[in-house]
């Protein structure tokens, strides 16, 4: 891995940061992107620079075209051509609502920040990857979302994902000849400061909605993300991963009676 570049969207805090980090240690030279968090994203430049690797930290909506061409033209033109797009970043409303309470720009910009801003990123990075024979892609779903099930109150949002997980599949076929690997990541509901822990750090708390029984960590979701980037997985391609705990966030798990 060492060498290789990484952009991670919506890295300044939370799990973008914890994948950013985990890519790092891995000797990935590594591009941050963030929208407000100027500050957290400068802090944490600073620390993955102190790993050996050169880090850069780029402002950009994936909402916004104009913003995702610009993104991907200052990381080509300071640290090279992308070897590893990870699409953390993408709008999530956590109130929940009927689809007909939504606004018309809510709508848009559920959908344009979760699917179409994914799409274009890779549309931009592929001829890079294609260049070298080499290419990674991560994209991010919830859990459950391959079964393209209802989810209530969630309607915008479900559905820019589950458009993404026959994306993620149709692009991993496409681009299998090419040594590029598309997969899709599907966490559990992993909250708050949660989203930067170790497995370590959660592992004493205790979790009455997941099934495991504990929270779930940002390294939950980083060390599998940094195990399909490794150059030996590219056998795994077209995958959509649930890292859940055994969470189903549309149907709430019953714990047994004791």
């Amino acid at each position: 891995m060492k060498g290789k570049i990484a952009l991670i969207t919506g890295s300044a805090k939370g799990l973008g940061k914890k994948t950013a980090l985990s890519l790092a240690d891995q000797g990935c030279h590594i591009a941050l992107n963030y929208v407000h968090s100027k500050v957290e994203a400068l802090e944490l430049q600073a620390v993955i620079r102190n790993k050996g690797v050169q880090c850069i930290a780029v402002q950009a909506d994936v909402a916004s075209t104009q913003d995702i061409a610009r993104l991907v033209s200052e990381v080509e033109s300071r640290l090279g051509g992308i070897d590893i797009l990870v699409n953390n970043a993408g709008p999530f409303i956590r109130e929940r609502r009927l689809f007909a309470e939504y606004s018309r720009e809510e709508i848009l910009s559920l959908i344009e920040g979760n699917l179409v801003g994914p799409m274009l990123l890779d549309h931009m990075v592929l001829e890079g990857m294609r260049s070298k024979n080499w290419g990674r892609i991560i994209h991010f779903g919830f859990g459950h979302a391959a079964e393209s099930r209802a989810w209530p109150h969630r309607a915008a949002y479900a559905a820019a994902k589950t458009g993404l997980v026959s994306f993620t599949k149709t692009l991993a076929v496409e681009e299998a000849p090419y040594g590029i690997t598309v997969n899709m990541i599907c966490p559990g509901d992993i909250r708050g400061v949660n989203k930067e822990k170790s497995i370590a750090e959660v592992s004493g708390e205790a979790d009455g909605e997941t099934p495991r029984g504990r929270p779930g960590s940002g390294e939950d979701i980083s060390r599998v993300i940094s195990f399909l980037c490794q150059p030996e997985s590219d056998f795994i391609t077209g995958n959509i991963m649930d890292i859940s705990g055994g969470l189903d966030p549309i149907r709430p798990w019953i714990k047994p009676s004791t």
